[in-house]
């Protein structure tokens, strides 16, 4: 499956978008979002599955459905080791199901509370999907390792950026320009695998 010609962003996350209008920028394509298409086509669907990539084709078939065009979904945690892996799939509801990414944020600290820095371990886990309009889909996954601060640092970035340090670095995702954060992150190593399976052989940003 080559790389359409036309996409619909299938979120109406602002900063979602911005981030994969970044990592996408080789893709060559024309990108359909809520600014530019008819809004009620890019329709909010209950994350009813399990797992990421469940979530992410939901969220893509939909889109891809309602608007007539392939679309591309991705959904993505961060999965604490010594929460046993959660809030993964959950993340976005960690604190409840319309929480803000602060209310996410002081709510997993306080799960943490008096875990040593040598158990903060954890990672960030994206699937990414391209599905067509008649539910045909390709996807891909990236992880990114990392650590937990105890406090904040940063005011880039959104969700739990603020907290999680990418193995290998010292600063916080947050605190990251958005250079640095796309080539090391979850979501960006699994939107360029997702372009290298559409598409094997072209050269990409890495």
């Amino acid at each position: 499956m080559p790389v359409p010609p036309t996409i619909a962003l299938a979120t109406r996350n602002e900063h979602k978008i911005r981030e994969i209008e970044r990592i996408c920028a080789d893709w060559g394509a024309t990108w359909l979002t809520v600014r530019n298409a008819d809004p009620a086509s890019f329709r909010e669907v209950d994350e009813t599955e399990d797992d990421y990539l469940g979530n992410a084709l939901l969220k893509a078939r939909a889109v891809a459905a309602g608007i007539g065009e392939p679309a591309l979904a991705d959904d993505s945690g961060i999965e604490v080791d010594a929460l046993g892996g959660k809030p993964g799939p959950l993340s976005a509801r960690f604190a409840g199901g319309r929480a803000s990414d602060a209310q996410n944020l002081a709510a997993l600290l306080g799960a943490l509370k008096g875990v040593p820095a040598g158990g903060r371990t954890a990672r960030y886990r994206c699937v990414a999907v391209l599905a067509m309009p008649d539910g045909e889909a390709t996807y891909a996954e990236g992880v990114c390792e990392g650590t937990l601060l105890t406090k904040p640092r940063g005011e880039r970035g959104f969700g739990y950026d603020p907290i999680f340090v990418p193995a290998g670095w010292e600063s916080a995702m947050a605190e990251l320009t958005d250079e640095q954060k796309d080539r090391i992150s979850h979501r960006g190593r699994a939107f360029r695998a997702l372009r290298d399976l559409l598409e094997p052989g072209l050269p990409t940003s890495r």
